[in-house]
């Protein structure tokens, strides 16, 4: 059974009642099947005794050609049986039913012409009783045993009249008749037991079946990264995000040994194995570069004995934490907007009050910072604002190839710079699907970003749209500056980091949000001529 539900799990993950009545009527189809094949078997050998051994112990030919006739039938009858299961038709209490009868007809001519119930051939009826009641689990059995005992008693009384039998073997005769009634009932009072065991190990099987898919369907969805390896380090399970993390493809068919996939994970497995102190450590993969905590978890069955190795990311932790930091701060923000851009407001009015009177030197100095300062705090408070516009996309059709020359030209105004700064590269027909504020402000931040750090010569800046193999469309936004060291590519992405003093550390962490919510991504890359590139990837969604 367990084998059965086991079969059943893999084909369809949980088990239904008709799925269970169908494969239990198999079940029954296929006892029946055996059946049929051991009823052929008699009848095989009950042809060999008919044609090598009744000439020496039956005189009569009559005698001797009846029992061969009658073989012959069984066998006949027998092969029509087992087509009929082969296409199961007709019903199957119909089959058992005919079998049995077939058997109690024939076994009772059988006795009659070998000699009456001193030949003992009733005896085969016993076994016949049986294997009804197991098959058929059910009361009918008795009812078979009542048609044996009515056959035999018949057989012999019509012995008794024609053939002078003698009527003392009438109490032969009823004790073979009382033990079809013992097997009869001792055969039902078997099936209903294995009736019970089978739907209790079935029960059982179910739970078994349906607790394992639900933990196999949970382990795969965790966004941690499950291993359970065995006591030789070999990989048994996995699911996607260990794969994802470890920058591999586990093929658990192959028995693969965890050392072949990630060398750093065995030799802590294999430290922990001598101090379970071990099991909390903080790592960098090396294939992927992903910050991960290894947690190991001890599994101690009777046949089985492994560790369930967790991978819990730890950029995903630091991820949800910034995100609730920032949805909390931006709606503080929100509400506190008024609040704070009044009095930066009030500030700056006063400082440039101050401004255009006679003051000193010193006095113009101090106004000026009062002046860059509330100019700072109140781009930091837009900058925060901005935020909150992440979830509120307005998709709409832009073609890259009008867009960004004037997106470009008004950037070069605004910043006063050289028209032959920003230099751009355009297919001659690109479309995407995405917020038209939205872009804008990504491609403002990321040239204000490119320009800060460029020398303000022609070419500095470049933005470049191509298609990769895939398909998608990809612009890179490159300059020429001395680009970023790996120390601060670890956080550039990260909100409030920045490297110049006067920065809100926010424009990055906006433009990747803001692409996100596109379907974009926002990534960076070092120049192999040297400077930065940030290349923004649109979606399969974002092309029209």
């Amino acid at each position: 059974m367990f084998v059965w539900s086991k079969q059943l799990h893999q084909s369809r993950p949980f088990l239904k009642p008709q799925i269970a009545m169908s494969l239990a009527a198999d079940d029954l189809w296929r006892s029946l099947y055996y059946f049929s094949f051991y009823r052929l078997i008699l009848g095989g050998l009950l042809m060999l005794l008919a044609v090598f051994v009744a000439g020496s112990m039956l005189p009569s030919a009559t005698e001797r050609a009846w029992i061969f006739r009658l073989c012959l039938a069984y066998i006949f009858l027998t092969l029509g049986a087992l087509v009929g299961i082969q296409v199961k038709r007709p019903a199957f209490s119909l089959q058992l039913a005919f079998q049995v009868v077939t058997d109690i007809v024939v076994i009772a001519m059988l006795t009659y012409f070998s000699g009456g119930v001193q030949s003992n051939l009733g005896m085969l009826l016993l076994v016949t009783l049986a294997a009804a009641g197991l098959i058929s689990r059910g009361r009918i059995t008795l009812f078979y045993a009542a048609l044996a005992s009515i056959a035999i008693l018949l057989e012999h009384a019509y012995s008794v009249l024609t053939q002078d039998a003698d009527v003392a073997q009438f109490l032969q005769a009823g004790i073979l008749c009382a033990s079809y009634f013992a097997v009869a009932w001792l055969a039902h009072a078997l099936s209903k037991y294995a009736v019970a065991s089978e739907k209790l190990a079935f029960t059982r099987g179910v739970d078994l079946s349906n607790m394992a898919e639900a933990n196999r369907l949970m382990i795969q969805d965790m966004p941690d990264g499950v291993l359970v390896v065995d006591e030789r380090g070999i990989v048994r399970q996995s699911n996607p995000s260990a794969e994802r993390l470890l920058g591999i493809s586990f093929a658990l068919e192959n028995k693969i040994e965890l050392e072949r996939y990630s060398p750093l994970l065995a030799a802590l497995f294999a430290a922990w194995r001598q101090n379970s102190a071990l099991g909390n450590e903080v790592l960098r993969l090396p294939d992927t570069h992903r910050l991960v905590r290894v947690r190991f978890s001890a599994v101690q069955r009777e046949s089985f004995w492994g560790v369930v190795i967790v991978l819990e990311d730890m950029q995903r932790v630091q991820d949800q934490a910034q995100q609730v930091k920032l949805a909390a701060l931006g709606r503080l923000t929100a509400n506190i907007a008024h609040e704070v851009r009044n009095p930066l407001s009030s500030i700056s009015y006063a400082a440039e009050l101050l401004k255009e009177g006679q003051i000193t030197s010193a006095q113009a100095r101090l106004t000026q910072i009062i002046l860059d300062n509330t100019a700072r705090l109140n781009r930091i408070v837009q900058d925060v604002m901005q935020l909150n516009r992440r979830d509120r996309v307005n998709a709409e059709e832009i073609d890259l190839a009008q867009r960004l020359p004037s997106l470009v030209e008004e950037i070069i105004q605004s910043l006063r710079l050289s028209v032959s700064v920003i230099e751009t590269e355009l297919l001659s027909e690109c479309k995407i699907m995405f917020d038209g504020g939205h872009f804008d402000q990504v491609i403002w931040n990321l040239c204000q970003n490119a320009i800060r750090y460029c020398q303000g010569n022609a070419g500095d800046v470049e933005l470049r749209i191509s298609r990769n193999d895939e398909g998608r469309v990809l612009l890179d936004v490159m300059d020429n500056g001395p680009g970023i060291d790996a120390e601060t590519t670890l956080k550039l992405f990260e909100p409030f980091f920045t490297t110049e003093s006067g920065g809100t550390g926010l424009g990055l962490y906006i433009a990747r949000e803001l692409c996100e919510a596109n379907g974009a991504t926002l990534n960076y890359s070092t120049r192999a001529e040297g400077g930065a590139c940030f290349q923004i990837v649109f979606g399969v969604n974002n092309e029209h």
